[in-house]
């Protein structure tokens, strides 16, 4: 089966990158942009058929791994 993990800052912690990529667009002309955060985005495939499992696995590689919960919020999403 197939699962993202999408990993994203918490609110109120300051993004860089994103305030960078802002000013970016900005400058290229992209006209409407208000904000701009960055995060990260995990494909992974899942062996097995365990959708509860699999979904355990994904959430103690991402408190583990894949995510810093200190600064960061993730979200595991599967499909079939």
């Amino acid at each position: 089966m197939k699962a993202r993990v999408t990993v994203t800052l918490k609110n109120g912690i300051l993004d860089p990158q994103g305030k960078a990529i802002e000013g970016a667009l900005k400058s290229l002309g992209v006209d409407g942009i208000a904000s701009v955060r960055q995060g990260k985005v995990f494909d992974i495939e899942v062996a097995g058929a365990d959708k509860a499992k699999a979904e355990a696995a994904l959430r103690e590689a991402a408190d583990k791994l894949l995510a810093n919960t200190v600064i960061e919020n993730y979200r595991v999403e599967i499909s079939g």
